[in-house]
C-alpha cells in the first residue's frame, strides 16, 4: 500500500475521481494489443517524416513483453537499422534505474533510504555544515539537498572526472535551503548513488551489475561509457545542424553515471519495467523488497504540473509521480542536448509499462507517442495528437534562451572599444572550483585552456574592450558565451569571468602571481 502525506494527499484528491473511475476495470491484454498497430504506425511516421532519425520501443503488461521493435537508423547517412536490441544512451532515464539499484542495497541491509551520507561516505560534503551532516540518500534521490542544477555539470563539461566533481561540490552554494524545496541536480543524485556504493564496498558500475543487471539478464545494460562504445549494435547521438539531423558529437556521461550514464536496449529495459511493476518480484522470487521499492514511488516533493497535460507532478526517489487522465504514473524522461531523448512511463494500477528511446535532441516525440498510446489503450480511441504539444514544450524549454544569447552577441555594439594588447590578458588564472585556466596568445588570437591538463580549449573572439566570446557547446556551434576580463590599475587583467562556469558565482578565476 502506498502511504501519502496530508499535503500531497490533498493535492491528489483535488484531481478528482475521473482517473480513478477510468481505472476501475482491469486492463486486458486485448486492449493493449489492439493499440499496438497504431503505436507501430506512429513510430514509423515519426521516422519517415524526419522528426527523429531512429527509435526503439518496448511495451510490457504484467509479466509479458507485448512489443519490442526498432525504427529508423542508428546513424544518419548509414544503412544500419535500429532494432529492439540496439543500445541507446539513456541520459536522465538512468535515475529511476539507479533508484532500483539502491533499493536493492536497502533490501540487503547495506544502507537505508534514511542513511546519512556523513555516516556511510563522509568524504562527500555539501557547502554548509548542517546539510553535510544530515543529508540522506532519500534527500539526494529526491533532489532536496539544495544543490543547484548546474552544480558539477559545468566542470564536467571541461573534462573533470566524477571523483573531482564530487569533491568540489562542497564549494557550491545552495540554490534553495536544505529540504526546503525541489532543486533537480545530476550531481546530487550521483552523490547519493556513489555514497550507497561506497557503503557496499564496490564501485557503482559493479554494484549495478551485481544487484540488478546480472540477476535480470540485462546483458546490454551498463553504466560504463566504454561498454556502450563496445556494443556493435548502438545508436549514435544526433542534433539538428542547418535543419538536418547530424551525428556530430559523442557524450561520455561517466562523471554522472548514476544520474545520467546508463545505456541499454528496450528489450533489457522491459525486464526492469516488469520488476518495477511486480514491486520487486522477478520470476516468482523477491529480488527487491516491496517496502524498499515502494519508497521510490512516493510523491515526496511537488514539481508543479505536467507542461502539456496540466496534471499534478511530483518527485519521488528518482521517479516522477503524476496523477493524470489515466491514473497514477511513474516515469522519467532523459535528454542530452547533444543528441538523446528517452522516456519510461509505468501505469502501476494497470500493470502497463512503456519505454521509448530516441537518438536525437530536441524532440518531444517520446512523450507524444507515449501519451497517444495511453489514450488508445485506456480509452480505446485516440484523443488529441500529443506529439506537437510535446515538441513545442521542448522547443520552448531551450529555444528562447538560446536565441536571446545569440541576439545579445550577434554583433559588437556600435560604440565598441578595441581590446587591450594581448599581453594585458595573457597569464594563468585559477580558483578552487574551476582549477587552473590559462590564457595564451597564438597566431590566431587569444585562446583559453582549462580543465585537466588544459585539454579543453576555447579560442576567443573579441567583442567589446575586455569582453570576448567563446563557443563551448559543439552541438550548438553558433551559441556564444562571454569571457570578461577585469582590469587592474596596472592595465593588466586581475581576473577572468567565464560565463558558462558562472551560474553559481564560481566562474571567476583570479590571476596567479607570475
Amino acid at each position: 500500500m502506498r502511504v501519502f502525506g496530508k499535503g500531497i494527499l490533498t493535492a491528489i484528491l483535488a484531481v478528482g475521481l475521473v482517473a480513478t473511475e477510468a481505472m476501475a476495470d482491469p486492463l486486458t491484454r486485448d486492449q493493449v494489443e489492439a493499440a499496438l498497430p497504431a503505436l507501430r504506425d506512429m513510430a514509423q511516421n515519426a521516422v519517415d517524416s524526419g522528426q527523429v532519425p531512429g527509435m526503439s520501443i518496448s511495451v510490457v503488461l504484467g509479466d509479458r513483453v507485448l512489443f519490442a521493435e526498432g525504427f529508423g537508423v542508428k546513424e544518419m547517412g548509414k544503412p544500419d537499422k535500429v532494432d529492439a536490441d540496439t543500445v541507446f544512451q539513456l541520459a536522465s532515464m538512468s535515475k529511476p534505474i539507479s533508484s532500483t539499484v539502491v533499493a536493492a542495497l536497502v533490501t540487503k541491509g547495506i544502507v537505508d533510504w534514511d542513511s546519512r551520507v556523513s555516516q556511510i561516505a563522509p568524504q562527500f560534503q555539501l557547502h554548509d555544515a548542517y546539510p553535510s551532516s544530515e543529508v540522506t540518500l532519500r534527500d539526494l534521490f529526491n533532489h532536496r539537498s539544495g544543490l543547484p542544477g548546474s552544480a558539477g555539470n559545468d566542470i564536467e563539461d571541461i573534462g573533470f572526472d566524477r571523483d573531482t566533481i564530487m569533491e568540489r561540490l562542497r564549494l557550491v552554494p545552495a540554490w534553495v535551503s536544505f529540504r526546503g524545496g525541489y532543486s533537480y541536480s545530476n550531481a546530487g543524485l550521483t552523490m547519493g548513488g556513489m555514497a550507497a556504493a561506497h557503503a557496499a564496498g564496490k564501485g557503482w558500475e559493479e554494484i549495478a551489475q551485481d544487484v540488478l543487471f546480472g540477476p535480470l539478464g540485462m546483458t546490454t545494460a551498463s553504466y560504463r561509457h566504454d561498454d556502450f562504445v563496445a556494443r556493435p549494435d548502438r545508436a549514435a547521438l544526433h542534433v539538428q545542424i542547418d535543419g538536418a539531423w547530424t551525428a556530430k558529437v559523442t557524450r561520455n556521461a561517466d562523471p554522472q553515471a548514476p544520474a545520467g550514464g546508463a545505456s541499454a536496449s528496450v528489450v533489457d529495459l522491459a525486464s526492469w519495467m516488469q520488476l518495477e511493476l511486480a514491486m520487486g518480484k522477478w520470476k516468482g522470487e523477491t529480488l527487491i523488497s516491496e517496502d524498499a521499492l515502494a519508497a521510490t514511488h512516493q510523491p515526496l516533493t511537488s514539481r508543479g504540473t505536467n507542461p502539456v497535460s496540466g496534471a499534478p507532478s511530483f518527485y519521488g526517489l528518482g521517479w516522477n509521480v503524476e496523477f493524470g487522465r489515466h491514473g497514477e504514473t511513474w516515469g522519467h524522461a532523459g535528454a542530452f542536448s547533444n543528441g538523446a531523448r528517452t522516456l519510461v512511463t509505468l501505469w502501476p494500477d494497470a500493470g502497463l509499462g512503456v519505454t521509448i528511446l530516441v537518438n536525437a535532441f530536441p524532440t518531444g516525440v517520446p512523450e507524444g507517442i507515449s501519451d497517444n498510446f495511453a489514450d488508445l489503450v485506456f480509452d480505446g480511441k485516440a484523443g488529441k495528437d500529443y506529439i506537437g504539444p510535446w515538441n513545442h514544450a521542448y522547443s520552448a524549454l531551450f529555444g528562447p534562451a538560446i536565441e536571446a544569447a545569440k541576439a545579445a552577441f550577434a554583433k559588437p555594439p556600435a560604440d565598441a572599444t578595441a581590446a587591450l594588447p594581448d599581453s594585458a590578458y595573457v597569464g594563468r588564472y585559477a580558483n578552487d572550483y574551476v582549477g587552473t585556466v590559462e590564457v595564451q596568445a597564438t597566431d590566431d588570437g587569444l585562446v583559453v585552456t582549462l580543465g585537466p591538463d588544459g585539454k579543453t580549449r576555447y579560442p576567443l573572439t573579441h567583442f567589446d574592450r575586455d569582453t570576448f566570446l567563446y563557443f563551448s557547446a559543439p552541438e550548438m556551434p553558433d551559441l556564444p558565451s562571454p569571457a570578461t576580463f577585469q582590469i587592474g590599475t596596472d592595465g593588466k587583467a586581475t581576473a577572468l569571468v567565464l560565463d558558462t562556469l558562472n551560474a553559481n558565482g564560481l566562474g571567476k578565476v583570479t590571476r596567479l602571481a607570475e
